[in-house]
């Protein structure tokens, strides 16, 4: 595996690392799924994909059910996506995502961190060219299956010709990358295929990553941890290069 797919790795595991904050942010994204195509898991693909996410982070049933429940509850808050973009010190590109009820009050709370730290928010789209968007996808492999077959019959869907395989005690996971415009297709032709979708979401990957010193690194990370202590926060992105 190229050390691309070992930095995506990383990220994910930083920033799934609190529970409590994965539970809150998923819940908010079961509540925009269940808003836009009803409770039913079975006829809501949209949903089904962030229930297998949620089980993948250990989310227990009843709080997902619980999440369901209150989304379709006429008190329940409507949420919006914002992005917001910019550099942290030592010429790091950070990008951050939302979920929020309140706008103002995330801005000034992403704000805040960035300049706390000598950073400064850019304009939207500013990242574009260090991030590139994709689709994620992990699902337990099956023996039967010859994974370069599968794909290339993912090919159209514009997933990458890599994938990450790694082994746990319920077996071994495939984790493949793709086209984000083709989430749902992708979705439905690995469910056709009868794979166990354990985790299915969206990613940046930075395309140029920087070097940094250990006291440099401190400082992302700590500013990484302050924006992901925000419960409107979902994701934190940095192109800073992972440790050897």
């Amino acid at each position: 595996m190229g050390r691309a797919f070992e930095f995506r790795k990383a990220r994910k595991l930083k920033r799934w690392g609190n529970m409590a904050r994965t539970f809150t942010r998923i819940g908010k994204q079961i509540a925009i799924a269940v808003k836009a195509g009803g409770p039913d898991p079975d006829n809501n693909a949209a949903l089904r994909a962030i229930i297998a996410t949620a089980r993948h982070e250990n989310m227990p049933k009843d709080n997902i059910e619980r999440a369901i429940k209150n989304a379709c509850g006429k008190d329940q808050k409507d949420y919006k996506e914002m992005n917001y973009e910019g550099y942290g010190p030592h010429g790091i590109a950070i990008y951050v995502e939302t979920l929020t009820d309140n706008t103002t009050r995330t801005v000034a709370n992403v704000r805040s961190v960035f300049t706390k730290f000598g950073g400064t928010l850019g304009t939207s789209g500013s990242l574009d060219f260090i991030f590139t968007h994709k689709s994620m996808f992990t699902f337990a492999k099956k023996d039967d299956v010859d994974m370069d077959e599968l794909i290339l019959d993912l090919i159209d869907f514009g997933v990458e010709d890599e994938y990450d395989e790694e082994e746990k005690e319920e077996g071994t996971e495939i984790t493949i990358y793709g086209d984000p415009k083709s989430f749902s297709q992708i979705q439905k032709h690995l469910e056709e295929c009868g794979f166990e979708v354990r985790s299915a979401e969206f990613t940046r990957i930075p395309n140029d990553l920087k070097d940094v010193n250990e006291e440099q690194r401190a400082t992302i990370d700590k500013i990484v941890e302050r924006l992901e202590e925000d419960e409107d926060v979902q994701n934190v992105y940095t192109n800073m290069k992972p440790e050897e």
